[in-house]
């Protein structure tokens, strides 16, 4: 079965039509389709219509994207959270590869995913050697709320 993936934004359906489904998929994992075939789903497939049901059910949009698909930088920075200028700093830094079309920079999904997952790991051991640091010298403890900022 070959199929094109395109981007799709699966936008939620009235309040309560979702409730059950997400019930269901909390027990049961499969599909029964019009004709009464059944497929078995397992991993990650499972895993990814139960996330798509939960957040539809509580009224959020999904979208749909293969990771190879292109984004401009625009698009990238918005996925990042945040500005154009900052994502092209990393763009030419090499710290997100990508591809120039012309004028134009282009970067795919997954290497948006990467680096967000990279960042995300590096924050945190940052704030945990932090954390270390300042109980070793009892600052930690010591702080006293918030200084007066006036």
């Amino acid at each position: 079965m070959t199929a094109t993936l395109e981007q799709h934004t699966l936008l939620p359906p009235p309040e309560g039509e979702l409730e059950d489904l997400a019930a269901v998929l909390s027990t049961q994992a499969k599909l029964v389709g019009p004709d009464g075939t059944e497929i078995e789903l397992r991993g990650e497939v499972y895993e990814a219509l139960r996330e798509v049901v939960s957040a539809l059910s509580q009224g959020l949009a999904i979208s749909i994207v293969p990771h190879s698909k292109l984004l401009t930088t625009q698009q990238a920075a918005d996925m990042l959270g945040i500005s154009r200028p900052t994502l092209v700093r990393l763009l030419e830094d090499g710290e997100i590869p990508f591809d120039k079309r012309g004028r134009h920079r282009r970067v795919r999904v997954a290497d948006v995913v990467a680096y967000r997952e990279r960042a995300r790991v590096e924050r945190r051991a940052a704030l945990k050697e932090m954390t270390r640091l300042a109980v070793e010298d009892d600052s930690y403890d010591t702080v006293d709320g918030f200084p007066p900022t006036r």
